[in-house]
């Protein structure tokens, strides 16, 4: 088995139930519902959605997981039950259930903030830049004046 993965994220179908995967990737998204963490691991590949139980001892470092965390998550390859199946992604009928006790290994990552933050700082890089043409501008015409007199 490679040291970080055997599948890619958005690898995993419905042939693959019953096997033991090991994915890394990003957390790209994460809900904690009490009893279970769903976090939807994201690499080049895909997708694909790891659930921990609160019995694993991995539950505690599943639920401290923050937003594009690093990490290499393993576990055996579920089918989702018929209600909970996500045809909007190729690896929408299965799941990974994650339940050994280093599954979840985070590398330490920087905090990148919310979309909502990042889009903040999108429009004020934005602004600051558009102050700086229109200063700019300023100073041209300026000093054609200048030139005139």
């Amino acid at each position: 088995m490679h040291r970080y993965r055997t599948h890619n994220a958005g690898q995993l179908r419905r042939d693959d139930v019953g096997q033991v995967a090991r994915l890394s990737g990003w957390v790209h998204r994460k809900r904690d519902h009490g009893q279970l963490v769903f976090v939807d691991l994201r690499d080049n590949d895909g997708v694909t959605q790891c659930v921990v139980n609160a019995s694993s001892p991995s539950f505690a470092a599943a639920a401290a997981l923050r937003l594009e965390s690093v990490v290499t998550m393993t576990g055996r390859v579920v089918a989702r039950g018929p209600e909970s199946v996500n045809l909007k992604l190729p690896t929408g009928e299965i799941e990974l259930a994650v339940d050994e006790p280093d599954a979840v290994l985070a590398m330490l990552t920087p905090h990148l903030g919310t979309d909502i933050e990042i889009i903040g700082l999108y429009k004020q890089a934005a602004y600051a830049a558009r102050r700086f043409e229109l200063a700019a501008e300023l100073t041209s015409r300026r000093s054609r004046a200048e030139e005139r007199v």
